[in-house]
């Protein structure tokens, strides 16, 4: 079997790792001799028993997982001692079992592919996640005027060139790298394959129970940097007008006194709120039992790359959605699809006749399906892993 190098800068420990590396390697395991290497936080892998499984779940599809201790401070050098170890475990996989391809997972990994691709000519997938350099800035993390920022752009620069695949998450970030001036009659080979979900897990309770419960908006995952909670807050205030017996299910990981800050902040009653966290399965239960969910996510330059895994999950389980306009195809697939409604903007009116909007939307009665078909169409992991294998098989022959 072909042998193929996937080097993943997100530990895949952590459930975005699970959802969005492994779950696709796993699928592509019987067509490839898969080698991963992964930057792994320290705290993951003081958790023995989830390590063990893993190790055992990845042995079982044949894949050899090389992990690798992620370092963040001090932040630059603690990038440049990853990246070093990277190159030097990377090489010796490179040579040693006779890679044809490596897959490189947003741009800490492709500045690993792009320099053994210099010395060996081995094919280099960018697969992009983002316009990462431009996320950090929009972060409020780098200046635009930094060093740093102007060596990453340029790094940047490198890996379209260089790369003989660029993997794109959504198509409004693949319309901004055509106006790049550098890519003119140059333009990479590129695919769009979004942050794809196992509609197998994310999937409609077969039996639905609603009558006998309140109605119930979801949020689930982070509230910090890139996410708006505040105005998420503001949009269940607006639902709990027509709805008063609403409540709010908060599912996340580990800012929990952040959000009853904020939910105190708005007035609003702890009774109706339940704050909650749990493993991946655990979201999924959660999820199955939210009539709608709510995310809104900074409209910021860099968000037209970028792909919630959240609204692919939501869908599944036949869950509408109020998101906003601005984050790469979010807007375009929801409105489209008659599956959500999208923000396009924060004022008071504006919040407000797009809750009235959602409410009409989803009593819809053929809503729960209409969610699943477009979740089927658009964020299919069997149709994902079908792209990237068309990858492999364009590079190997």
């Amino acid at each position: 079997m072909p042998s193929v190098l996937y080097i993943s800068y997100d530990g895949i420990m952590e459930p975005l790792g699970q959802s969005q590396v492994v779950r696709y390697m796993e699928r592509l395991s019987p067509e490839y001799s898969i080698h991963l290497i992964s930057f792994e936080k320290s705290d993951d892998l003081l958790d023995v028993f989830r390590l063990e499984a893993l190790k055992e779940s990845l042995k079982r599809h044949g894949i050899k997982w090389t992990r690798l201790t992620y370092h963040k401070r001090p932040a630059v050098f603690a990038t440049l001692l990853d990246i070093l170890n990277g190159l030097t475990v990377a090489g010796w996989i490179l040579f040693r079992h006779k890679i044809k391809i490596i897959h490189a997972r947003s741009y800490v990994p492709s500045l690993i592919a792009v320099l053994l691709k210099k010395i060996t000519n081995v094919s280099f997938i960018f697969d992009m996640r983002g316009f990462w350099a431009d996320e950090r800035v929009d972060g409020d993390i780098w200046l635009a005027n930094s060093n740093i920022f102007r060596i990453t752009k340029w790094l940047e620069k490198q890996f379209f060139i260089n790369a003989d695949y660029v993997v794109s998450l959504t198509n409004a970030a693949v319309d901004e790298i055509r106006t790049f001036p550098y890519l003119v009659n140059r333009m990479p080979k590129i695919q769009v394959i979004t942050t794809c979900t196992d509609l197998k897990l994310f999937k409609p309770l077969s039996e639905v129970t609603s009558n006998a419960r309140s109605f119930t908006l979801g949020y689930v995952g982070s509230v910090g940097v890139w996410y708006l909670f505040d105005e998420a807050l503001r949009c269940f205030i607006e639902i709990k007008k027509t709805i008063p017996e609403a409540k709010l299910h908060i599912f996340n990981k580990g800012d929990h006194d952040y959000i009853f800050r904020h939910i105190k902040k708005l007035g609003i009653d702890t009774k109706s709120v339940l704050v909650e966290s749990g493993d991946h399965t655990d979201v999924v239960n959660a999820m199955q039992l939210m009539d709608a969910g709510v995310f809104i996510i900074k409209p910021v330059y860099s968000k037209l790359a970028s792909a919630p895994t959240k609204l692919g999950e939501f869908l599944g389980c036949g869950v509408p959605c109020l998101c906003n306009t601005n984050v790469g195809d979010m807007a375009q697939i929801v409105e489209k699809e008659g599956v959500g409604v999208a923000l396009k903007g924060f004022s008071e009116e504006e919040i407000n006749n797009s809750v009235s909007r959602f409410l009409t939307l989803i009593k819809e009665p053929d809503i729960k399906r209409d969610c699943r078909n477009a979740a089927l169409k658009h964020f299919s992991l069997d149709d994902g892993v079908k792209l990237y294998n068309e990858i492999y098989q364009s590079l190997l022959n």
